[in-house]
């Protein structure tokens, strides 16, 4: 685990946290550290401070997306809504505004890691409309037309839930809880970020495939408009 935090007593005493809880924890004061150690350590998850000396939070989360594909949690002082939804426009899969209880950022984060290894050891492959959308849970790897797609953790937790039962909808509340693993009051327009950015990603190609993979029903939530293959 990477904690990204330029304030040295707020980064020591999460690291304090994430120990006693038995987590190896390594730390950056900058952006560009942390940049290099997530490219020499590969950590499973990512709390990143947005406000940081050198280079903006921002940047960093893009830099860590290319170079891997972390969890990341942003940390930030930024509270609105707006904010909000702009960090998981990055690609975060989670955000807590400071200041903040240490107890909550450990349960959170320990969501987190226990989606994520619980993804990462899935095995099954399945494929919708006739092969025009294949998602492998074991390789996490999703493809639509054959081309590979790039998610992120979020992303991809709402794609395997609507695609565990095609067609059926399913409410912001369930999608809530199916990513995070919890509630968060407020999560709706979260939840809308995150089906918008996988609408874009696998709906590219709408006009060849002549529907909408993901579709929104009003007033109710989101489904997957493909049938699974047999």
């Amino acid at each position: 685990m990477l904690v990204v935090e330029d304030e040295a007593k707020l980064r020591d005493l999460i690291r304090a946290y994430l120990e006693r809880e038995g987590l190896t924890v390594l730390t950056a004061a900058t952006g560009a550290d942390a940049i290099a150690l997530s490219r020499g350590a590969d950590p499973e998850i990512v709390v990143l401070d947005l406000n940081l000396p050198d280079i903006p939070g921002e940047h960093v989360a893009s830099e860590l997306r290319t170079g891997g594909d972390p969890l990341i949690l942003i940390l930030s002082a930024r509270a609105t809504d707006e904010d909000r939804v702009r960090g998981l426009e990055l690609g975060a899969d989670d955000y807590l505004t400071k200041p903040f209880n240490p107890r909550e950022l450990v349960l959170r984060l320990q969501a987190l890691l226990r989606r994520g290894r619980a993804s990462a050891g899935a095995g099954d492959v399945r494929s919708y409309g006739g092969g025009l959308l294949v998602i492998d849970e074991g390789r996490r790897q999703v493809r639509v037309f054959s081309a590979p797609v790039e998610l992120s953790p979020s992303e991809w937790g709402v794609l395997l839930t609507l695609a565990r039962v095609p067609g059926r909808v399913y409410s912001r509340y369930e999608l809530v809880n199916a990513v995070r693993g919890y509630e968060w009051a407020g999560y709706e327009r979260v939840i809308d970020t995150h089906v918008k950015n996988l609408r874009r990603k696998l709906d590219a190609d709408e006009t060849r495939s002549g529907r909408a993979i993901v579709q929104t029903v009003v007033g109710a939530g989101y489904r997957l408009g493909l049938t699974q293959d047999t």
